[in-house]
């Protein structure tokens, strides 16, 4: 990047100011006169510094006059990219300089180019005592599986060509920097491998005097601590890149009950570690190590395994390089929605002689959220889930909203051009051509249908996820592009296509009963079999888009990107009352799915999908739902099923599980139960001199007993099988028994005898 310096702009009118202002503080920059202006219109010079440093200092300076410095916060190397349009692939050359390990280019012209690398991958995954001295590190890689493990092995026992055997600590890490040289992989990933693994190799091996020189070149990582949470680090490898599951699972929309690697891989993989108490695994692990160092390496090279298991399940790996190749986010971003927007938009932006606005969180206006629409409860026959496809994107396309289509429409004058004016809402309005976000969305989409008939998993979830995060980001005042009227005018031209849309299903005589964002559900009011009500599903999304297509043109001269499409036919359909209350439950629902011979029943919101309800509930609420559902009798099941639990039958179901959210010292006038349950716990590792598990958050679990809760690992109490009667099985049985007629205190009441 010779040549390229940083640059940021001020408005002709502070410019005087800001070369005073810099002179004096000895600064040396050059100052251009532009084209371009801000969002008030107003004309901008270019200000140019000869370093990074000088621009830091320059924008603190000038901030400090009064005086702004817009888009100083842009990093020269994202600017240099993005202005290229380059996302991704590219394409350069210069002059090679070959190096130890890497070669380096100077003179350098580059431009955007179309490349999908195939990666070098490994899984790594260490093992440790519990004050953090290291056992072990497990390596997974189509190139090579090992462990590198401290010891030596047992005399006769055969030997195991994937452990490699050293004598010391600092041999350990030694033995792992010349992996990492002689297999030179392009991406690490672990599970927590930055805040864990990678945070506790950087402690050893400072502890053992080495640079952990992993990096290409021989290079030694950077860590860099979040400013904002000190559980949360970030971690640079010259020429690699760390890519953590936990966190590229989340970026990719993915949500699991717990994020542990055990939970994760049963879920996704049907196994998992037996090992699931800290205590039990760590004083597993010291045995292993002290006693049997060969089992401790198939559970150290076992995680790793896992780990790549899932990656590859989910495709995570494509999806982080289809995501990095559609919006130049770097491949180890973790959210990045407002970068990505960023990289998109910015250049275009450039182009149109405009300059980004700078971030001002203190003008933010909450915009309304998306259309909830009161319930009806009740146990139905036939409901159709009708929805639109991708509605707040579409929105953004049929009515052109964007950030300078506001600028640009707002300029418009009311009765004065009207024609190239669309009304948004809150005082919004946009231009008809001047602006880029809507193109941008037609052509994400068009590539997104594209990846679904190729049947490119990876890359249609990565163009979903950066289309639906267009609007979260210009919602957002974490965004520079924030203004209340952008998001308002999606929101509430939501809320209005949402209620139309009702009323145009209920002139067709039929009844709905729930709306939610995007999701319309509709009661035919009668059973109707799957072909019928399919029939009746596609004639009803028929005429709503044609309906959609003919009102945007009459109305605003404008063309429908607006979809509706027929989701699901749920053959029964509970939609129940708020707990205690008659009136309807949002976002609750269950009904069952009917797929030729198959069948399903779907769980929304209710106990059975829930993390903070017990096995016991969530299975008594599948049988009883399936019960009803089917028109079985239900009462012989709730009788026996509440005898049983009374009975110690169901001991193992009892189990509670939530996490701390905060350290535990911080809970002090409200006590919650698993809080409690923690400090006991706590209580106990301390009398029998283990480290202490939960004072700094954390997951718990527990039962209730006839003394309160306890924890699971140190249960002293007997179970108060009451509790479990009246708070899990109670309010799932009453969310659904009184549509049948039943009543869960008549039919469990004790039987009475005839004398």
């Amino acid at each position: 990047m010779q040549g390229d310096k940083p640059v940021c702009f001020v408005t002709e009118s502070d410019y005087p100011n800001a070369v005073q202002i810099l002179q004096q503080a000895n600064i040396p920059v050059t100052w251009r006169q532009l084209t371009l202006k801000n969002f008030q219109h107003k004309p901008m010079y270019g200000c140019y510094c000869q370093t990074v440093r000088d621009s830091l200092q320059l924008t603190t300076l000038l901030r400090g006059e009064g005086i702004e410095a817009f888009e100083a916060d842009i990093r020269l190397a994202d600017r240099y990219l993005m202005e290229r349009f380059i996302r991704g692939g590219i394409a350069f050359t210069g002059n090679i300089h070959p190096k130890a390990g890497y070669s380096e280019f100077t003179q350098v012209k580059a431009k955007s180019a179309e490349y999908l690398p195939k990666l070098s991958v490994v899984s790594l995954d260490i093992e440790c005592s519990e004050k953090g001295v290291l056992y072990s590190v497990g390596l997974h890689s189509d190139m090579d599986s090992r462990v590198i493990m401290v010891g030596e092995p047992k005399a006769g026992e055969e030997q195991e060509t994937w452990i490699q055997w050293v004598a010391s600590e600092k041999d350990l890490l030694l033995a792992l920097e010349a992996w990492f040289i002689s297999f030179d992989p392009d991406i690490i990933i672990g599970w927590n491998v930055i805040d864990f693994d990678f945070r506790l190799l950087l402690k050893r091996a400072e502890w053992n005097k080495l640079g952990l020189r992993i990096g290409r070149g021989k290079q030694t990582p950077h860590w860099r601590q979040s400013a904002q949470n000190p559980n949360q680090g970030f971690i640079s490898i010259p020429g690699r890149v760390v890519l953590d599951g936990i966190d590229t699972l989340k970026t990719a929309t993915y949500n699991f009950r717990s994020w542990s690697l055990e939970s994760v891989s049963q879920e996704l993989l049907g196994e998992g570690k037996e090992i699931h108490n800290v205590h039990d695994r760590m004083d597993e692990i010291n045995q292993m190590f002290r006693k049997d160092k060969l089992s401790l390496a198939r559970y150290n090279l076992q995680d790793c395994k896992l780990v790549t298991r899932i990656f590859a399940h989910t495709h995570l790996l494509d999806f982080a390089i289809e995501r990095s190749r559609l919006t130049g986010v770097e491949l180890d971003r973790v959210g990045g929605s407002v970068a990505a927007f960023t990289n998109l938009y910015l250049p275009q932006l450039h182009r149109a002689g405009y300059v980004a606005p700078s971030l001002d969180s203190e003008n933010w206006i909450a915009s309304p959220g998306g259309y909830v629409m009161d319930s009806k409860p009740g146990l139905y026959d036939s409901v159709l889930v009708l929805d639109f496809k991708s509605l707040y994107p579409s929105i953004i396309r049929s009515f052109r909203i964007d950030p300078m289509g506001l600028v640009e429409g707002l300029l418009l004058q009311e009765g004065k051009g009207d024609g190239e004016a669309i009304a948004g809402f809150r005082g919004g309005r946009f231009h008809r051509s001047k602006h880029f976000l809507p193109q941008m969305i037609e052509e994400l989409w068009a590539a997104r249908d594209q990846a679904k008939r190729d049947g490119e998993k990876a890359f249609s979830q990565a163009i979903k996820i950066i289309m639906n995060s267009f609007y979260g980001v210009l919602g957002s005042s974490g965004c520079r592009f924030f203004d209340h009227r952008l998001a308002s005018s999606i929101t509430m031209r939501g809320h209005e296509i949402m209620k139309t849309t009702r009323e145009l299903i209920e002139g067709k005589g039929y009844e709905v009963i729930y709306g939610d964002t995007d999701s319309t559900f509709v009661s035919l009011n009668a059973a109707f079999s799957s072909k019928e009500a399919d029939k009746i599903g596609q004639d009803l999304v028929a005429y709503i888009n044609q309906w959609w297509t003919n009102h945007l043109k009459e109305e605003y001269n404008l063309e429908s990107a607006l979809e509706l499409e027929y989701e699901t036919h749920y053959h029964k359909f509970l939609m129940p009352t708020i707990r205690g209350q008659e009136t309807g439950s949002k976002k609750r629902y269950a009904g069952l799915v009917k797929r030729g011979d198959n069948e399903e029943i779907v769980f929304k919101g209710l106990e059975t999908v829930r993390t903070d309800w017990t096995q016991l509930a969530q299975e008594f609420q599948k049988t009883l739902y399936y019960k009803v559902f089917h028109d079985q009798d239900v009462e012989e099941y709730v009788r026996q099923y509440v005898e049983k639990a009374n009975a110690g039958e169901f001991d193992d179901k009892l189990i509670y599980r939530k996490r701390l959210r905060r350290n535990l010292s911080e809970y002090q006038k409200n006590v919650p139960p698993h809080v409690r349950a923690a400090r006991m716990a706590d209580e106990v590792n301390q009398k029998l001199g283990r480290p202490l598990q939960y004072q700094n958050g954390g997951w718990i679990e527990y039962l209730i007993t006839l003394n309160g809760p306890e924890p699971k690992e140190a249960l002293q109490s007997p179970v108060d099988y009451g509790h479990y009667v009246d708070k899990q099985l109670k309010p799932v049985a009453d969310g659904i028994l009184p549509f049948i007629g039943k009543n869960f205190d008549e039919i469990t009441a004790p039987q009475l005898g005839l004398f």
